[in-house]
């Protein structure tokens, strides 16, 4: 039986997938028709989300969100950055930095699980890193073209393909803690 992913990001779900299969677990995407909350915690977004995903479904699954912060601008655009990669872009980012020295930054994940009638549980996952001067490569999605993690080469996360991206990534930290948990769990009730 596979695990009900709730995502309409084809990009996330592959990149979860690969991780999933290594855990032996294979994956379903479900594109639903979840608002998603504006608040200034992934992990609160992710928790209802799940929640609502879970209510809609009758079955257990799974959500993610994920956000950039950037400490220049003290941690902005954070939970809002999907919203803010649609109107502005890598491009407005990073005119927004032109002139700022500070670079740092760093993508969060929370994964958010629920089952119907209980309480969620969320896992979540960081990666520090800078904002590049310029965007670099076609591999993957949203900041990823101007996001160079500290625990990498140089290379921006579109600069390296999925199997490297998900050794270091935050979205990879938080699934693998909760791929670990859902895991045991499901060894523990046989």
């Amino acid at each position: 039986m596979a695990l009900i992913f709730v995502t309409g990001n084809r990009h996330k779900f592959e990149e979860i997938s690969e991780i999933a299969a290594k855990h032996g677990l294979k994956l379903e995407m479900r594109d639903l028709p979840c608002e998603e909350i504006q608040a200034d915690e992934l992990e609160e977004v992710a928790s209802q989300s799940a929640v609502d995903a879970c209510t809609l479904l009758g079955k257990p699954c799974f959500v993610e969100d994920a956000g950039l912060f950037v400490r220049a601008f003290r941690g902005f655009p954070g939970p809002y950055s999907s919203y803010v990669f649609r109107t502005i872009g890598n491009d407005g980012l990073l005119k927004l930095m032109a002139n700022l020295n500070d670079r740092r930054a760093e993508f969060r994940s929370a994964v958010g699980y629920c089952k119907p009638n209980s309480k969620p549980i969320i896992f979540s996952g960081r990666v520090r890193g800078k904002i590049a001067p310029r965007a670099r490569g076609s591999h993957g999605f949203g900041f990823d073209p101007i996001f160079v993690p500290s625990e990498g080469d140089g290379r921006t996360f579109a600069e390296v393909m999925v199997a490297e991206k998900n050794v270091i990534s935050h979205r990879a930290r938080a699934i693998k803690k909760f791929l670990k948990w859902y895991t045991q769990r499901r060894k523990a009730q046989r």
